[in-house]
């Protein structure tokens, strides 16, 4: 037993696993093996239209989970990037199908949205001292029934491919001779690398994970912690307004309002998968993408296999309430 003990230590130890992460690998290996199992289980899943299909769901999913990262390491959350990812989607959308503004001018408004409610979340959380929870539980409320007086209650169409302004969907897929480039992905590892080097090489980042480790001592030591807080719910804000851009450009079918409510579990989840903790202090935009993927892969694989929208939900909360569970006993083990 202590032979096997000194193995689990020395493999948790070496210089590779310790670089990439003991989770980040278990993470990868955990899509391997569900990608694996679906492509078993269905031979249709099998196809380069899935891969898209994942990359599709990906895409959105990734912005809201980078920013609910941050939020989750200054030791809050974030629970109105779903709704709100939808209402500024809508708000932007409408601007550009029923006022005549141009695309770009539509993409400005949807980012602008999500910086305006990331300020509310973070003064709220930060300067009004409400809980985190309560605070943006409060504003997925606000965001869900704000899209649908925007609109009047009707779902708005953002330019197709085909239509004057429908370039901003080749930001995320060309489709050339009934090819499709999933060239999205590029532009969400832009922003990987951009937000690990803010995470961890910019005063912003390290004062986050400050605020999130210890609030009080961080207070003690000099670190502006109203000002930083709210910098983790702005950068939530502005991902979440990029995730409406992503999410209108790879579907084609009109953004609903009064929808979203639940997207956001999707977001957290992948933070959480990927090692970043509940209780703040530490985490991986890097582990974030992994995390998504493995949500990205339920989303669209559990279908192939027969299983539909009930089921699906029932499987991804088992691999949230695992992803929690161990982080509960990293933090034991830490503590």
């Amino acid at each position: 037993m202590q032979i096997q003990g000194n193995e689990k230590r020395g493999f948790a130890n070496n210089p590779i696993v310790k670089a990439i992460g003991l989770q980040r690998i278990v993470v990868v290996l955990a899509v391997i093996l569900e990608a694996l199992l679906f492509s078993v289980l269905s031979p249709a899943f099998r196809q380069y239209a899935t891969v898209v299909s994942i990359l599709d769901y990906s895409y959105y999913i990734s912005f809201m989970a980078i920013g609910v990262t941050f939020c989750l390491i200054s030791g809050g959350n974030d629970l109105s990037v779903g709704t709100g990812m939808i209402c500024y989607a809508l708000a932007g959308g409408y601007l550009v199908q029923h006022m005549g503004w141009p695309v770009w001018g539509g993409m400005l408004v949807t980012i602008a949205f999500g910086l305006c409610f990331g300020v509310l979340n973070g003064a709220m959380v930060a300067i009004m001292n409400l809980p985190p929870f309560i605070a943006t539980l409060c504003t997925m409320l606000i965001t869900r029934g704000l899209g649908s007086i925007l609109t009047g209650g009707m779902a708005v169409s953002w330019p197709s491919r085909s239509a004057n302004g429908g370039w901003f969907r080749s930001m995320f897929k060309i489709i050339n001779s009934g090819k499709i480039v999933p060239v999205g992905f590029i532009i969400v590892l832009f922003f990987i690398i951009l937000m690990t080097l803010v995470l961890n090489k910019t005063k912003v980042g390290r004062y986050i994970i400050a605020i999130g480790s210890n609030k009080e001592a961080a207070r003690l030591s000099g670190v502006n912690v109203i000002k930083y807080q709210m910098m983790a719910y702005i950068i939530s804000g502005f991902f979440a307004g990029l995730a409406g851009i992503a999410y209108a450009a790879t579907f084609s079918s009109s953004v609903a309002p009064g929808t979203g409510a639940g997207l956001e579990l999707d977001a957290i989840g992948g933070a959480i998968i990927g090692g970043t903790s509940m209780t703040g202090g530490s985490g991986s935009v890097i582990g974030t993408l992994l995390g998504v993927f493995v949500m990205s892969l339920l989303k669209t694989g559990l279908p192939y296999v027969g299983l539909q929208a009930n089921w699906q939900q029932i499987i991804t909360g088992l691999v949230l309430i695992v992803a929690i569970y161990i982080d509960v006993l990293k933090n034991r083990k830490t503590a």
